[in-house]
């Protein structure tokens, strides 16, 4: 319910060989040579995917919304109609603060 963790099998190198149970020497060769392989790789988040997107303007927003009159029974009324063509999405943003990965299997503290 509401899990945010990746599907991904052995992507991080703290997340083990990416098959359950499975206890064989491989596996942990496999590991192990992903960890020297990859010697960047850290539990640390330095960028994400923005929610946010630039309209035709340049403006950027989550949401954009036109405004509409429309004439029904000789009265103008004005509607809000939202745009969803021709939105460029932001694209990855550098966090502030960098977090840790959802991923991470070791618990920080304990209460």
């Amino acid at each position: 319910m509401g899990g945010s963790a990746s599907k991904a099998k052995g992507v991080w190198p703290f997340s083990g060989s990416g098959a359950a149970g499975d206890s064989t020497c491989e596996a942990n060769e496999q590991t192990l040579a992903r960890l020297k392989c990859s010697s960047i790789a850290t539990p640390f988040v330095f960028t994400r995917r923005s929610s946010l997107y630039y309209d035709e303007d340049g403006d950027l927003a989550h949401e954009f919304y036109e405004e509409m009159v429309v004439t029904k029974n000789g009265r103008k009324k004005s509607k809000l109609k939202r745009i969803q063509k021709n939105l460029i999405p932001q694209g990855i943003v550098k966090l502030d603060h960098p977090c840790i990965h959802v991923d991470f299997p070791i618990i920080l503290s304990e209460v």
